[in-house]
């Protein structure tokens, strides 16, 4: 009996540890031996699975959002599925290849090349730019309240949008059977599919599923003005506390913050929680040759329409506009000073007298602005290596 004495106090002691343990939890996501040998051979995954579960601060949980749980086991297969070439007709680009990494998921391209060298039609929107997609985007989280994905909100869902791209002939050009083909030829996908879906069953509805789940794990939320948020704003979110100076910014990035709540907030968000517009027309030309919402309704008063975006991590995600006719946020903070044309569609904020408006800051208040913009940058999210390629 004292052989038990002794092992029943330390088998405790190791429970306890691994109920500290933060992985602890997801213990039962272990791989199979030969499945995990198999899978390392190709991609760098660790053996007891990253959490892709995400804690929004207090400044935006207040505000009644919250990340939807993700299934990590999706998520991981959706990471591998994000990075793979073999994705695509040419073999030469994969979803990553307009969304990277440590360019907060954008390209820095005006328009991203696809298979075969083929140029797209507009900017790759920054997947950073967004708070988190389980929080708010797509119908079928969130029914009519969810954000639509493209410029021209033409996609309901993060499943529905990734199908569009590979799909698309100028970006990856594959039908549902070669996407089907392409991940089947994949060794290492047989034990993902597994772990992820209980059968090592292929479709294409299940690789747009895992995908979606990746991409509704990714968020940007601590960037330098999250964590001010935070402490300054806290629980008072409708309140003006907003407008209070935050102890941690410059005297110019708060001179900026408050240049950006009052020219710029009413489109794009308060707190960079959720867009508080889901399309505008920001004036980029007296006509618009793309149509944007309007190629999509047919409505003409949708013309020049395009989504409105949060500006999470813009000082990465040059070039701007959804044909990425700026190269710097200098160009951009001057085309709402000094240079919105009259279009018909012209957004209500930006002709306020019936004429397009004119901000005319100094270059000071300018140079504020774009200081403040720069707060939005969120250094982890770009380096976490949950999100990062995972091929050797």
């Amino acid at each position: 009996m004292q052989k038990f004495r002794i092992i029943l106090p330390l088998f405790g002691a190791l429970l306890l540890a691994a109920a500290c343990n933060k992985k602890a939890d997801f213990n039962f996501y272990y791989y199979e031996p030969e499945d995990y040998a198999l899978i390392s051979q190709y991609l760098n995954l660790p053996e007891i699975p990253d959490d892709y579960r995400s804690e929004l601060p207090i400044h935006i949980a207040n505000l009644g959002l919250a990340a939807r749980p993700v299934e990590q086991d999706k998520a991981i297969l959706g990471r591998v599925l994000f990075y793979d070439k073999s994705l695509s007709k040419d073999g030469t680009v994969s979803c990553a290849s307009c969304h990277k990494q440590e360019l907060a998921f954008s390209d820095d391209k005006k328009v991203s090349t696809g298979v075969f060298n083929r140029a797209g039609d507009r900017n790759s929107i920054a997947l950073g730019s967004v708070l988190n997609f389980s929080a708010y985007y797509g119908t079928d989280l969130f029914g009519p309240s969810g954000i639509p994905f493209f410029w021209d909100n033409r996609a309901n869902t993060a499943t529905a949008q990734n199908i569009a791209s590979m799909t698309n002939p100028k970006e990856m050009d594959m039908t549902h059977s070669d996407i089907v083909n392409a991940v089947q030829s994949k060794p290492y996908y047989a034990p993902l599919f597994k772990m992820a879906f209980g059968s090592e069953n292929v479709t294409s509805d299940r690789v747009s599923e895992a995908i979606a789940e990746f991409v509704n794990a990714i968020g940007s939320y601590k960037s330098k003005f999250d964590k001010e948020a935070t402490k300054t704003i806290g629980y008072n979110v409708y309140g003006n506390a907003a407008y209070n100076s935050f102890s941690g910014f410059t005297a110019q990035e708060n001179l900026g913050k408050t240049i950006y709540l009052n020219n710029c907030a009413s489109c794009h968000s308060e707190t960079q929680s959720r867009p508080q517009k889901l399309k505008a027309n920001n004036g980029l030309d007296v006509a618009s040759a793309d149509k944007g919402v309007g190629s999509i309704t047919g409505s003409p008063s949708d013309d020049g329409m395009f989504k409105v975006p949060l500006l999470r991590n813009i000082a990465l995600t040059a070039p701007y506009m959804h044909d990425g006719r700026f190269a710097t946020l200098e160009e951009v903070v001057e085309h709402y000073n000094s240079g919105i044309q009259a279009h018909p569609n012209l957004s209500p904020e930006l002709q306020p007298n019936g004429s397009p408006l004119r901000l005319n800051l100094s270059e000071s208040d300018k140079q504020a602005l774009v200081a403040f913009l720069k707060t939005l940058t969120d250094e982890e999210m770009i380096t976490d290596a949950r999100f990062s390629n995972p091929f050797k």
